[in-house]
């Protein structure tokens, strides 16, 4: 598992994660794979391209989770 420090800041939106931690070339793959059902949020599947990810959050795609500290 992959850890995502969030520094100074309280969150980062979900398709900003996948672009920042390199599962999707860009911003646009990004949020169509979250439309497409393919992401998972704490073991759910989250649709909202905005969702404000924080600490202690596991966000998994294409078989790599990442966790948010």
């Amino acid at each position: 598992m992959e850890e995502f420090r969030l520094e100074q800041h309280e969150f980062i939106e979900l398709h900003s994660l996948l672009k920042v931690m390199q599962l999707c070339n860009s911003g646009g793959q990004a949020k169509m794979a979250v439309a497409d059902g393919a992401v998972l949020v704490d073991g759910a599947v989250e649709l909202r391209k905005r969702c404000k990810i924080r600490k202690g959050q596991v966000v998994e795609f294409d078989r790599q989770r990442i966790l948010v500290v």
